[in-house]
């Protein structure tokens, strides 16, 4: 998987991932991938944050939950993600659907 938008070396954001495009992504060096998609936002076929997460641990890479809906980001969502990024092992890769939610968040997390 290499569809991803790299913001600085280390972080970058992408589009929704499977648990498939785990190995790859911990093949291209990324440390820790935090989900900024809720669960069943596009149906059933969008992976659970349960799987991912179990797929992430497996391959050895830390993964962070913080659920956001698109248009709807918060103050206190920003501050956590401020949070994790502060305790992240790095590079990060954040996502949600197509990596903007994730890039907003992100901006919003580097300004607090």
């Amino acid at each position: 998987m290499d569809n991803f938008t790299r913001h600085t070396d280390d972080f970058a954001t992408c589009g929704q991932i499977t648990a498939a495009d785990i190995p790859a992504l911990k093949a291209q060096g990324f440390r820790t991938l935090i989900n900024n998609r809720p669960d069943q936002e596009g149906g059933p076929s969008q992976p659970e944050s349960a799987a991912l997460a179990e797929a992430a641990t497996a391959a050895g890479l830390h993964y962070i939950y913080i659920p956001v809906v698109s248009g709807q980001i918060t103050d206190e969502q920003a501050a956590t993600m401020r949070r994790a990024l502060d305790s992240a092992e790095y590079p990060v890769l954040a996502f949600c659907r197509s990596g903007a939610r994730s890039t907003q968040l992100w901006n919003m997390a580097l300004a607090q």
